[in-house]
């Protein structure tokens, strides 16, 4: 670990995506800032894989959106699937934006573009680093960790739905858990849908989620009632034969990564207690339907830098809280009408699903709200 300032405009808990992006745009704006991580490393899996048009928008100006498209997997639009029905195409490509599409790109590639950026900026992350003590006075905060006290004027909680910054500052974190799991798996497969189509299959045993990754990889997503810590390739084909195409069934060669994990949807009580802020997966975690949540830190990031630099964080929450709301409400809605297991209500979900297909002003309106764009047009 580096040697630690002892004092900080800004001191940041959590070197993830959010952490990053917060961190370089404060330092590109003058603020004395400090990242800890109490990792020893960044992250060296795909975990988060999906960049939204908004995201972009607000990395271009970080300067690094042309890095990553160039880095991802450009994805033109969004399928719904009763195995091989088509119920609903959500078409990007005339989104009021520079980058109409998705972007696929594993999280670990966007969290080297991140931090090399803050590193050309003149920032760095110190790491392994772990807070134990945060504590506030009318003057500012002092952070403790094992290698000595920061002060510093403001803290920012960027650490995860366990966040330590947030259970420091007494602030609560309300919501519930799936009952379900999701199984992750990073993937090499054959099959015959479009290659660069992010595609969503609706099946009685649940849903699963294809999506491509650079490299000829694919990601697999899907709910699952007790999988293994580590789904293998049994566990992933038979995902797939059971939820997948039919006609021509996906065949997967190997299976290169995969995790498990429960799935919450909470929201921080408030994002400001005092000096402190939360942000990203401190503040808000949910159903990953639709991939809206590191997109939804890193917008929480972008703004956050934005009002500090300029004086205006008393802001912040009225702003970025009601987006978080917003989509914990939308994925939440669409986890449940996935995971339904009731026959009746399948068919009226589909079938809403097909009308909703045939319409153009709907699809549209779809597209704004899974790219983030309709939060500020």
């Amino acid at each position: 670990m580096s040697h630690l300032p002892t004092t900080a405009d800004v001191v940041i808990v959590g070197a993830g995506p959010t952490g990053l992006t917060l961190a370089a745009f404060l330092t590109a704006g003058g603020a004395d800032v400090v990242l800890l991580d109490r990792a020893a490393e960044g992250a060296n899996t795909s975990r988060a894989a999906v960049v939204h048009a908004r995201t972009l928008e607000v990395l271009d100006g970080l300067g690094v959106g042309e890095e990553m498209v160039g880095r991802g997997i450009v994805t033109p639009s969004f399928t719904v699937r009763d195995r091989d029905r088509v119920l609903l195409t959500v078409p990007f490509g005339g989104l009021p934006t520079p980058h109409p599409y998705t972007l696929m790109i594993p999280q670990d590639v966007t969290e080297q573009v991140l931090l090399a950026r803050l590193r050309a900026l003149g920032g760095d992350v110190h790491r392994p680093c772990e807070v134990t003590g945060v504590a506030q006075d009318t003057d500012g905060v002092t952070v403790t960790t094992a290698g000595g006290e920061i002060r510093a004027r403001y803290v920012v909680g960027a650490d995860g739905m366990h966040s330590v910054v947030r259970e420091r500052s007494g602030i609560g974190f309300t919501g519930d858990t799936y009952a379900e799991s999701f199984v992750l798996a990073d993937v090499r497969l054959n099959w015959s849908l479009p290659a660069d189509e992010v595609q969503l299959f609706l099946a009685t045993g649940g849903l699963v989620v294809v999506a491509p990754l650079p490299g000829g990889r694919h990601r697999v997503v899907a709910t699952a009632e007790d999988p293994p810590e580590h789904p293998d390739l049994a566990d992933v084909r038979a995902l797939l034969a059971e939820r997948g195409p039919e006609r021509t069934p996906a065949e997967v060669r190997e299976v290169l990564w995969s995790s498990r994990f429960r799935v919450h949807h909470r929201i921080a009580d408030r994002y400001r207690e005092g000096r402190i802020f939360l942000a990203g997966d401190a503040a808000h975690v949910h159903s990953p339907a639709g991939g809206q949540g590191m997109n939804t830190g890193i917008q929480d990031a972008a703004e956050l830098a934005r009002r500090v630099l300029a004086g205006t964080e008393d802001g912040y929450e009225a702003v970025r809280r009601p987006v978080a709301v917003d989509v914990v409400a939308m994925t939440d809605r669409m986890t449940r009408a996935a995971t339904t297991g009731n026959p009746a209500a399948r068919a009226v979900r589909n079938a809403v699903l097909a009308v909703a297909g045939h319409n153009a002003a709907v699809r549209h309106k779809v597209a704004m709200r899974l790219s983030e764009l309709s939060v500020d047009r």
